[in-house]
This record gives structure tokens, C-alpha cells and sequence, in this order.
């Protein structure tokens, strides 16, 4: 077996040398492999003999691994102006970069991070830049990223920035350059995580061969730069998100999963005497901090767009008041408009005594007279662009454009529209970028790329920089930066150095952690989310349940059904109560048929369980933070075209089952599951009185009963207890009154009572509240009941009470519009 080992290793060396040979001979000049060092070298040849030992088919094989841990992590993003997400593209074959030249990006970053946060608060300030001509007083009013409500306020703990982003090229040359800042809302570090984590199960042997720098330090520091701003020892930190349709709440979730956070929306906060509450089922707690990934613009409509419904009234008051910190502050934006890169070089030897070491692309605001003019002579040679972010400035129409590109029309119309408004235009140097290998089909391809890197301010106040990033790739060998755009393809960026690296991890170690059992604050929202999570997926297994049913016993293709008349009247009764489908014409074969078919797979509407299922992978959308990979998965799953209706209800029956597996095996006993559950007794209950509503109790006979019995999934049960036939009492007693039947009345009524016992109140006093008195009552009836006595008026009430509950878990648990704010009695911690 060792020989085997060595073997194999001799080979993958061998086939990754001769990769790496037939690479070089193609790569252009300055190509990151191409021009490595000794050292780097080595380091690529070490990757390269990990990708080359992976099992399966080569580069392509490699490739198609590298996905598959992506997609099993849950790596995805949403394109602009599209509902369904994506897979992140990630490539196998990562870029690599050794410490030395890192340590000049790091430097870089950290001195620009430096040079942001004088510039920011300075124009927030004593305004002292403009006032001396260093900065035009145009670049900064003129800019629709300038928030002027912001002016003569001090952020808790002094600092406006906490995070800044930075797409870097790297040119031929080997000189790295600022392609463009991120600060209002830096996106990325998690896809930068979960990269790492995927290349991390591809390429397991890199780290302890290569020295690869962590990055559990750099979040580990940035979550005590934001603890270190607020006022409370142990602050409670949100991430705060526009929600699911945000094209990074992917990202967003895992994020806030890492880091401890709470991801929270606008409706989950409130403002009170100047502190920020976050409403949860124990009433309002503190939150301290923010990490906001939403427009700045959108988070107060009282201080910023009255028109946003996604933020926070008051949350700007709250934050002049130094009770909650916002990172970053709103107004850090005015920094990104393009144009701010021209003056950066005078701002650097105003601020920093020196030009920034991380130089951006060469840019020219037209703003300026003679910068306007050698705009206009070079245009040939330039990207035109905007000079603020924003909407598209005339003879712009679809943003940034090669001059090279642009016909004599539209040349004489740009040069007409910046002769009235020169301020809005800024001309930017072309960046040439430098290749890296690629894996394309079987082969490796040099293809330009950009880097992203991240900065965090730490517990000291002081910078660091992600060892890392992630890249992004082009897909054609063009290497302007301008024709590459965003990238077609990320791949994971392994600073690596001649020294070993601390196994390094948020978790800490188990000696010095107070140990805790309590999962910690459940903002409302998500209670809701869960609770009808459980009830969807009930309610959409039930109504499969009874389709199943209607045509299972009789057809293994499309034919028809063979139960008694009666009996089909009662489940095409069921059916169509629930809204699913409009009532057959008749019950012939294709009527019924078609009902069916309409029950289960009816685009339209809301009843169906296409339509049930497709709300369900709406809330699985948006708490990702609080679900497993597996089961966002198997709630994204599209819905079965293929077979008979029989095969695709099969199908969507295994994946309720499994769903019901996760949910009961994988999910921790917090509040969260517990609301989950409650959702998925209530409704299992509910169905089961609407079966029995369905059916003449007094006067079933045994195909009424083997029908209640199959809808029940109660047949089994039955037949081990009573080896006589079907009987109406034992029948009943069964799915109505026996605790012991975890498909039956009595014990969804048991299990939700034990739920509401521990789940919080709002008052100490030990008076019941109302859902809790609903549940007693329930209770009540059931033990009191005898299944000899068991009518419809008692089954109609057992329903009533039953949605009475769901109601009072909602006003109770669930958001209100304000009436948290005005709920007596309410916890506030």
C-alpha cells in the first residue's frame, strides 16, 4: 500500500510537471505562473501535483470537483434584475502569491484604508480639503453618494470606516494597481470565504505543503473592531440585509453564520428613546452594531429617501446619540465615484505626507479644464465613464465605454454633452491585466483576472488585510480590464510564505470558552419564517397525501380511479376546499385526471403543491443562516416533469420525507425548531379534521375508514392493534384521541403544549397568555372526549380551535407593524 502511495505521487508530480511545461510555453508575458521566482515555483508545482492527484478525469474532473464542494456549501449569488440564483463559478486552480509580494498589498491597503478615513472625515468634519482647493467642493456636493445629513456627526468610537474593499490588476509589469474601491458596501469576503473552504476539501494537502496564511484571523479581528466601538462589553452584533433578493444574500447568510451575527432585516428593528431593538419572541433586545450590507441611502427614510421601506425610522439618531454603530458609516460611499482617484495622489501627500504606496489606474476629471482637453485628445486611448456613481450621464447611455470604440456620431455627441456638464465625465487609463492558468476542458489556458482584497479594522483600531481575496476571471483572453468586466469564472487566492502558520480558528479553545446551551436572541421574523415553513411543507405533503390516494389505489399510469363513488366525491371534496383545483365536471377517468393534475402542479394561484412548495423555497431563501445546506437544497430542488402523475407525486413525496428527516434529526432543539414544529403540528392536525369533516362519522363505512386511515398514514397502526376489520370507533379513537399515534390529533396537541411550555412570555406573573390558554383547551377536549361520542361539531371545533392557535402564536410571536413598540409588559434587554 506505501508503494502504491508513492507511486501514485511520483505520477501526480509527473503529470502536473507536464501541465505546468505546456503551460508555460503559451502564457504571454507577465503572466502570474509564467513569471514566478524559485520559490513561487515550487509552490506552483506543488498545486498543481495536488490537482494532478485528485481522482477522476484530469483538469476537467477537477474542475467538476471543485464545484460540487462549492455547491455543497451553498455558494451562490443572484444576477441584477434576476429572481433565481445562481451557482458561483469556481475555479480549481488557484491563484497563488507569495508572502513577500503580499506584504506590499497588505501594506497598501491598510495605508489607503488610512487615507479613506481622513478624507471621510474630514468632508464630514472641519471640511478643511476643500476650503484649502485640495479637494473641488463639485467632487463632493455634486456626488449623489453624498449624504449631507451626516455632516458634524461622529460615529460611536470615532471611526466612519470599518471595512473597505479593492479590485486590484495586476499589470505585465508585476505592479499591482487600484482598479476601484468598495465602500459604501463591500461584497465578497464571504464568497472569498466559502472559496477557500471549497478549495480547502479539493486540495486538502496545500496548506501543511505551501505555509498557506489562514483566514479565520482577519474575521476574527474584524468582529472585535466592531465590538470594540460599542458601548456594552459583550455587544450583540446584526448584519443587516435588503433580503433574499439582495444579489449576495447567499453570501450574506453565511457570513452572518460565521461570525456569530444576527442577520436581520429593516422590519426586525426598531428605535427607542434613541437605542436600536431588534424585535424577537422574548420582546425587544439591544443590538449594538451593525454591519450594514444595504444602501446606505435606504436605511432611515427620516434622516435619508422617505420612500425607503427597508429601513430603520430613527436609526440615524440613534447612532448620532452613540448607542449603535453602523459599519460603515453612511456617506463613506462619496469615496468610490470614480472620479475621486484623480485627486487621490494630492489627498495622499495632504493626509499621509506621501503619495498612497497602492496607486489607482490613471484618471482624469473632466471637471477640470486641462484634464478635459488631454481627455479629448486621448480618447482613443481611455476608458470614458461616469465620474460619480449612479444613474447614466448623456452620450453614456449604457455607462463606461472604450473611446476607441465610439463612431464619429457618437463622438461629437459625448464631446456636446460634456461641454455642458465636464463635471460628470472622467477619463481612465486602459489597465492591461496579467493572466493566470485557468482550467479549460482538458487543458490550462491563460485568461486575465482581477483581485479583490479585503480590509478590516481590528480590536486595536488598526487595519488588516484578508490574506487573500478571491479572483475573478475572464473567459476570453482579452486582457483589458474594461472587456473583461465582471468575470466568468472566482477562484481562491493562497498567500503563502517559507514560514509555518498557526492553525489559527474563530473557535477558541475549549478551556477558555464559557461554555453556553442557549442559542442565543430569535428575532421574530425568523420565528415566523419557521413556523410556516413546518406548516407549508405539512400542508403540501397533506394535499399530495390525498391526491395519492385518489388515484394510488388503482393506476400506475394515468387511468383513473377505482373507489367506491362516494368515496371520491369526499377526496375531490377535500381537494378543492383547499383551494388546489376548481371541482372536476364529473369523475370520469380524464376529469379526474385533469383535477388532479391541476391539484398538483397548477402554476397559478396559491393551493396547489407547486404553489405550496414554491412558498416554502421562499423562506428557505431567506434563512439560509438558519438551515442546513441539505435542506436549502432539497427546498430549491424544481419541481419533478418527468413520469406519470404518479412518479413525479412519488418523487415530491421522498423529498417531503427527507425534509421531514433533516428537520427532525439535524435541527438543534432551539426556539428556532421549535417554531418550525409548531407550524408542522398545527397544520398536520388541521388536515386530519379536514378529513374528518369530510366523512359522515356516524354512517362511514369501511372504505370511508381505510380512506381516513391512508390519509392519516395510520393504516399500519390499525392493523397492528385490530386484526377484525375496519371499525368506526377504534378507527377514530386512532387519528383523534390516542397520544400514542404521532400522526393523530392528540398527539400534535400534546407535542405543540409541550413547545409553548418553553418557549418565552412577556410577564413574570404565571398568568397563562393566550395561545397557551388555547392550547389548554384543545387539551381539554381531547381527554375529555370519548370516540363513540366524536361527531362533527366536535371535529369543527377541534379546526376552530386549532386556527384560533395559529392566530395567537402570530399576534403573540410574530411581527406587528408597531406593536412591539407598544406591547405592556415588554422585555427590554
Amino acid at each position: 500500500m506505501a508503494s502504491r502511495a508513492i507511486n501514485g505521487r511520483v505520477e501526480a508530480g509527473a503529470t502536473g510537471t507536464r501541465w505546468l511545461d505546456d503551460y508555460r510555453a503559451l502564457a504571454p508575458q507577465g503572466d502570474m505562473l509564467a513569471a514566478a521566482e524559485r520559490l513561487d515555483r515550487a509552490a506552483w508545482e506543488a498545486a498543481f501535483e495536488e490537482l494532478a492527484a485528485l481522482p477522476g478525469n484530469g483538469l476537467s474532473g477537477a474542475r467538476e470537483r471543485a464545484q460540487r464542494h462549492a455547491d455543497d456549501i451553498g455558494t451562490a449569488y443572484r444576477a441584477a434584475g434576476e429572481n433565481e440564483e445562481r451557482r458561483w463559478p469556481l475555479s480549481p486552480v488557484p491563484l497563488l502569491i507569495g508572502a513577500e509580494e503580499w506584504r506590499g498589498i497588505a501594506e497598501g491597503m491598510a495605508e489607503r484604508a488610512d487615507l479613506f478615513e481622513g478624507v471621510i472625515a474630514d468632508i464630514h468634519g472641519e471640511q478643511r480639503l476643500v476650503a484649502e482647493g485640495v479637494l473641488p467642493a463639485m467632487l463632493v456636493t455634486g456626488s449623489p453618494l453624498f449624504l449631507h445629513p451626516m455632516v458634524g456627526l461622529t460615529p460611536p468610537g470615532g471611526h466612519q470606516l470599518h471595512f473597505v474593499a479593492a479590485d486590484l490588476c495586476r499589470g505585465p509589469d508585476g505592479r499591482w494597481r487600484v482598479l476601484a474601491d468598495h465602500l459604501r458596501v463591500p461584497v465578497g469576503a464571504g464568497y472569498a470565504l466559502e472559496n477557500r473552504l471549497a478549495m480547502g476539501r479539493t486540495l486538502g494537502g496545500l496548506p501543511s505543503r505551501m505555509n498557506v496564511e489562514r483566514h479565520a484571523p482577519f474575521f476574527a479581528a474584524m468582529r472585535a473592531g466592531i465590538a470594540a466601538a460599542c458601548r456594552r462589553a459583550e455587544p450583540r452584533i446584526g448584519l443587516l440585509t435588503s433580503g433574499k433578493l439582495n444579489p449576495s444574500y447567499p453570501e450574506q447568510a453565511h457570513l452572518a453564520r460565521y461570525l456569530g451575527f444576527l442577520l436581520v432585516e429593516g422590519a426586525d428593528l426598531a428605535v427607542r428613546d434613541d437605542q436600536l431593538y431588534v424585535r424577537t419572541i422574548a420582546g425587544l433586545k439591544r443590538i449594538d452594531a451593525l454591519w450594514r450590507r444595504i444602501d446606505p441611502r435606504l436605511i432611515d427614510p427620516l434622516a435619508f429617501d422617505a420612500n425607503s421601506t427597508i429601513g430603520v425610522p430613527g436609526l440615524v439618531d440613534a447612532m448620532a446619540a452613540g448607542n449603535v454603530v453602523i459599519a460603515n458609516a453612511p456617506g463613506v460611499g462619496v469615496l468610490e465615484s470614480p472620479a475621486f482617484a484623480a485627486f487621490l495622489p494630492a489627498l495622499g501627500e495632504r493626509l499621509l505626507g506621501r503619495a498612497p504606496s497602492l496607486s489607482s489606474i490613471g484618471t482624469w476629471w473632466c471637471g477640470d479644464p486641462d484634464a478635459r482637453a488631454q481627455v479629448l485628445s486621448s480618447l482613443d486611448q481611455l476608458l470614458i465613464g461616469p465620474a460619480f456613481a449612479g444613474p447614466a450621464v448623456a452620450g453614456l447611455p449604457d455607462g463606461a465605454v472604450l473611446g476607441a470604440t465610439l463612431d464619429g456620431a457618437a463622438r461629437e455627441r459625448l464631446a456636446a454633452a460634456m461641454a455642458l456638464r465636464p463635471q460628470d465625465y472622467v477619463g481612465q487609463e486602459v489597465a492591461e491585466l496579467s493572466t493566470m492558468p485557468t482550467a479549460c476542458g482538458e487543458g490550462l489556458l491563460p485568461r486575465p483576472f482581477s483581485l479583490r482584497v479585503f480590509a478590516a479594522r481590528g480590536g486595536d483600531g488598526r487595519w488588516v488585510v484578508l490574506p487573500g481575496g478571491f479572483v475573478r476571471i475572464g473567459d476570453q483572453p482579452d486582457a483589458r480590464a474594461a472587456v473583461m468586466g465582471e468575470g466568468s469564472w472566482s477562484a481562491d487566492v493562497i498567500v503563502h510564505g517559507p514560514d509555518p502558520v498557526a492553525p489559527v480558528s474563530l473557535l477558541q479553545p475549549t478551556d477558555s470558552v464559557e461554555l453556553r446551551r442557549n442559542p442565543g436572541t430569535l428575532p421574530s421574523r425568523v420565528a415566523d419564517n419557521m413556523f410556516w415553513l413546518g406548516r407549508y411543507l405539512e400542508r403540501g405533503e397533506a394535499l399530495l397525501g390525498v391526491i395519492r390516494v385518489l388515484f394510488g389505489h388503482s393506476i400506475s399510469a394515468d387511468t383513473g380511479a377505482a373507489l367506491a363513488p362516494e368515496t371520491v366525491e369526499r377526496l375531490v371534496t377535500i381537494i378543492a376546499d383547499t383551494g388546489a383545483a376548481e371541482r372536476p365536471p364529473s369523475h370520469r377517468r380524464r376529469d379526474l385526471v385533469d383535477f388532479g393534475r391541476e391539484a398538483m402542479e397548477a402554476v397559478d394561484g396559491w393551493g396547489s403543491v407547486r404553489a405550496i412548495n414554491r412558498m416554502a423555497t421562499g423562506i428557505g431563501g431567506v434563512s439560509r443562516d438558519r438551515l442546513s445546506a441539505d435542506m436549502v437544497r432539497l427546498l430549491d430542488a424544481p419541481h419533478p416533469t418527468t413520469g406519470t402523475l404518479l412518479d413525479r407525486a412519488g418523487t415530491l413525496q421522498r423529498r417531503y420525507a427527507a425534509l421531514a428527516g433533516l428537520s427532525a434529526e439535524h435541527m438543534g432543539r432551539t426556539d428556532a425548531w421549535r417554531f418550525h414544529d409548531l407550524g408542522r403540528r398545527i397544520e398536520r392536525a388541521l388536515a386530519v379534521t379536514r378529513t374528518l369533516l369530510a366523512v359522515d362519522l356516524r354512517r362511514a363505512n369501511a372504505e370511508d375508514l381505510s380512506t381516513l386511515l391512508d390519509l392519516a398514514n395510520s393504516q399500519i397502526s390499525y392493523r397492528q392493534r385490530y386484526l377484525m376489520g375496519f371499525a368506526r370507533v377504534p378507527v377514530i379513537d386512532l387519528i383523534a384521541l390516542d397520544p400514542g399515534n404521532p400522526r393523530g390529533i392528540a398527539f400534535q396537541v400534546e407535542t405543540i403544549v409541550g413547545h409553548l411550555a418553553k418557549l418565552p412570555v412577556l410577564n413574570d406573573a404565571g398568568i397563562a397568555e393566550p395561545q397557551q390558554r388555547i392550547a389548554a383547551r384543545l387539551t381539554a377536549g381531547i381527554a375529555m372526549a370519548s370516540a363513540e361520542r366524536v361527531d362533527r361539531g366536535w371535529v369543527l371545533e377541534i379546526n376552530q380551535q386549532l386556527q384560533k392557535l395559529s392566530d395567537a402564536i402570530a399576534t403573540r410571536y410574530f411581527l406587528q407593524g408597531a406593536q412591539a413598540l407598544r406591547e405592556a409588559g415588554l422585555t427590554l434587554a
